[in-house]
């Protein structure tokens, strides 16, 4: 993985390579080479590692998310700030397994930092949730309710969160 800046910094080379080439008279090699700057701009974005996760995720295998994520050293200077989002809203997905008051915290980091999908917004609420239904919190695990149900537009949600509201009415 590389950092941020040298993404951009390759970026920039192969664009100047580029031109080197189609001053030369070699018009098929400076193409190849602005279609070739688009594979670092698109990572400096999306991150390498966090995608790997993803896919991990999406198969359940949390031990192989870990490891993938587990090679972002130092999200802060490596990540964008949606990228630590995502960074901090994958931990918190893959601790809300085990350790609720760690997945809590990722969470709420995650909220904080920002997620670009309203979908991913509203899984992170609904968690956060759960864990403060967890606490006996009822006035903000039905607040977080209430806005991951805004934020669930596809529906795709509502049987979780009527769930979680018929054992708020047990509590």
């Amino acid at each position: 993985m590389f950092h941020k800046n040298i993404k951009l910094i390759i970026a920039g080379l192969l664009v100047i390579a580029s031109i080197w080439q189609f001053t030369e008279h070699n018009i098929g090699n400076g193409i190849f080479l602005i279609l070739l700057t688009v594979f670092p701009i698109f990572f400096y974005f999306k991150n390498e590692f966090i995608l790997l996760a993803f896919l991990k995720l999406r198969k359940q295998d949390f031990p192989g998310a870990t490891k993938m994520l587990a090679f972002i050293r130092n999200p802060e200077a490596a990540l964008v700030q949606k990228q630590q989002g995502y960074f901090n809203y994958l931990h918190g997905i893959m601790l809300s397994q085990t350790n609720l008051t760690q997945a809590e915290k990722y969470f709420k980091k995650a909220i904080e930092l920002g997620l670009s999908m309203d979908m991913d917004l509203a899984v992170a609420k609904l968690n956060l949730a759960g864990v403060a239904m967890t606490r006996r919190r009822k006035l903000e695990a039905t607040n977080l309710l209430n806005e991951a149900k805004k934020l669930d537009k596809q529906g795709m949600l509502t049987d979780q969160i009527k769930m979680m509201k018929d054992q708020m009415k047990k509590m």
